[in-house]
């Protein structure tokens, strides 16, 4: 039997046998008037108010929910592809395949233009006629608009044709899904990496971290042939991109847009460079990383500028 403080068994037996002798009318006494209020707590009283959220923990929440977005998008695009082979078409809609909302707003009405309506078609021949493997898979296409909303875009890494390997592209520029072997540009982007901020060289080179953080990274062309590098340039693409590019420009403020090599840099000519921050290297493949990106440390300058805007940085480290 437990027992309370300060009291014996004898003290708590008397006043169970008292309770016990009341009478059922002694529970029906009259109202002895309201009961007190109960004492609202303080800040000064024992139970202290939840402290608030660090920026590292905003920024965490932040991140987490910009992943389930992400895959969200991803979701509702594999559904579409899977639905459309159920139905026996095996292709969907290129304008379809675009969910991300903010990007939808940001380009009202640009895949209906006749451009983009021609390029659509093209597209849609060619992965209906199935003669060649066409990459990345369909609801890949417009991995880097439904990963990066354009409310979130603090950078844009601009490269060309995706890769043109089986398994190698994602939709997203320079990087390829885990498990395949990382291509010798991105291996060289890893070693500037390290050189830069002492980044550890990843077992892989998937760079969807990169994109949910606000990397925007966008191929000049999104489809291509296998085994046929610029088998998709000049049908459309290179237009769709630009209004991109030019939507960033016009829109927003204090984006970084890091281009590598001269292709990417003939894109500065759509970039209000009074808005905006631009970073030329010469491109990070084999055959120039050496004249001039190994040693650019964009990385560093990237950080560097989004924090001198107040911005949060972007944790590279993969």
């Amino acid at each position: 039997m437990l027992l309370r403080l300060g009291s014996s068994p004898c003290s708590l037996q008397a006043r169970a046998m008292a309770a016990s002798s009341k009478t059922i009318t002694d529970f029906f006494q009259a109202n002895p008037g309201p009961a007190k209020r109960q004492r609202l707590s303080t800040p000064s009283d024992d139970h202290q108010p939840f402290p608030s959220l660090t920026a590292e923990q905003k920024s965490r929440m932040e991140f987490n929910k910009c992943v389930a977005k992400s895959k969200r998008n991803l979701k509702i695009c594999s559904q579409k592809v899977s639905q459309s082979k159920v139905e026996g078409s095996g292709f969907v809609k290129l304008e379809e395949l675009l969910v991300e909302g903010t990007w939808l707003e940001a380009l009202p009405g640009e895949l209906q233009k006749p451009y983009a309506t021609n390029l659509c078609k093209f597209v849609e021949r060619e992965i209906s006629s199935g003669s060649v493997p066409i990459y990345p898979p369909q609801h890949l296409i417009f991995n880097a608009l439904n990963s990066t909303p354009f409310s979130r875009v603090k950078a844009v890494i601009i490269g060309q044709d995706p890769y043109h390997g089986p398994g190698q592209a994602m939709g997203l520029s320079f990087s390829v899904p885990e498990g395949v072997k990382v291509p010798s540009s991105l291996v060289n982007i890893f070693k500037e990496l390290k050189q830069d901020l002492g980044c550890s060289i990843p077992s892989n080179g998937n760079l969807e971290k990169w994109a949910v953080q606000g990397v925007l990274l966008l191929n000049t062309v999104l489809t291509v042939r296998r085994h046929q590098a610029n088998s998709h340039a000049k049908k459309g693409w290179e237009q769709f991109t630009d209004a991109i590019i030019g939507t960033i420009s016009q829109k927003k403020e204090g984006v970084i847009f890091l281009l590598w090599g001269n292709s990417a840099q003939e894109k500065s000519r759509l970039i209000d460079q009074t808005k905006h921050h631009i970073l030329k290297a010469a491109h990070p493949s084999g055959l120039s990383a050496n004249r001039g990106f190994f040693g650019c440390r964009h990385f560093s300058r990237t950080n560097q500028l989004l924090e001198q805007m107040g911005i949060p940085p972007i944790d590279w480290q993969l």
